[in-house]
């Protein structure tokens, strides 16, 4: 649907680098990212994604490095480096070329929306920590958008515009009804997911699990890997590791269940909503 009545934008996106956009196995804020990009030019708008380089969009691409930084195994992909400050700098620079900047890289771009008159909309896609708070107290011209109402709470006192659920086009994930008898994890190997717990839960009912995940990449992953998951690996807990959507999405319309027992305060839970579209009931 293209625009009708409405004003043409000129949309900056910026993507976190760590893994391109749309991701090829994990990685469900630039999942997020893609579908709305998308959207967004499909709907008329001039949208420019600064993103990796091995990013595939209908947007203009602006990439200061060639691959992913998971992809090109950069040590802490994850972590505010030169190459993150380059492309969100360069973003920055820009700004006045855009009608507003949508920021998904969490506090990295908060000193550099002081310096813009453009209006700068930043998604958070995780829970804000106590190390965060000085620089979202400090630098509050940016406009804060939470991805439910329980992680809103952490943003009140701070320039907070509201609750935008995550949301996604259904077209690629198959329903069905009919599921085989297996359990199904999907997503990170580590505490906070509850891969331990789900582990657990299966042999206690005594059905199988396919665990299909990453480690989640830091020693303190790998540590609870060794001890939590490797132990239990082979018979009826087997990992499949990392695979793409096509995979992972006939999996979960063929689980009897999907099991995302995380002990922490989940933001929002992507996968919940991917699994329900594909008929497996979450647990």
């Amino acid at each position: 649907m293209g625009l009708v009545g409405c004003i043409r934008m000129r949309i900056a996106m910026i993507a976190p680098l760590a893994i391109r956009v749309p991701p090829k196995t994990y990685g469900g804020t630039e999942r997020m990212i893609h579908a709305l990009t998308e959207e967004l030019v499909s709907r008329g708008h001039e949208v420019m994604l600064f993103a990796s380089g091995d990013s595939v969009t209908s947007a203009e691409l602006q990439a200061v490095y060639p691959l992913s930084l998971r992809e090109a195994r950069v040590k802490n992909p994850y972590d505010l480096n030169p190459t993150v400050l380059h492309s969100v700098g360069r973003a920055y620079m820009r700004s006045h070329e855009f009608d507003i900047i949508h920021d998904h890289t969490r506090g990295v771009g908060l000193p550099l929306a002081e310096l813009t008159k453009t209006p700068v909309l930043v998604t958070l896609h995780g829970h804000l920590d106590c190390n965060e708070m000085p620089l979202y107290h400090e630098f509050r011209k940016s406009h804060l958008v939470a991805i439910s109402h329980d992680m809103a709470k952490d943003l009140i006192g701070f320039n907070s515009v509201g609750v935008v659920y995550h949301g996604l086009s259904m077209e690629q994930y198959p329903f069905s009804a009919w599921h085989d008898k297996y359990l199904l994890y999907v997503g990170r190997i580590c505490q906070d997911k509850g891969t331990r717990e789900a582990i657990v839960l299966a042999k206690r009912l005594q059905f199988p699990l396919i665990i299909a995940a990453k480690i989640e990449e830091s020693e303190a992953g790998h540590r609870y890997y060794r001890k939590y998951v490797k132990p239990h690996i082979g018979g009826p807990i087997s990992w499949i590791g990392e695979i793409d959507e096509v995979e992972r999405n006939i999996l979960m319309s063929r689980a009897y269940a999907f099991v995302h027992p995380a002990p922490w305060r989940e933001p929002f839970g992507l996968t919940l909503i991917e699994a329900m579209a594909c008929g497996a009931p979450v647990l």
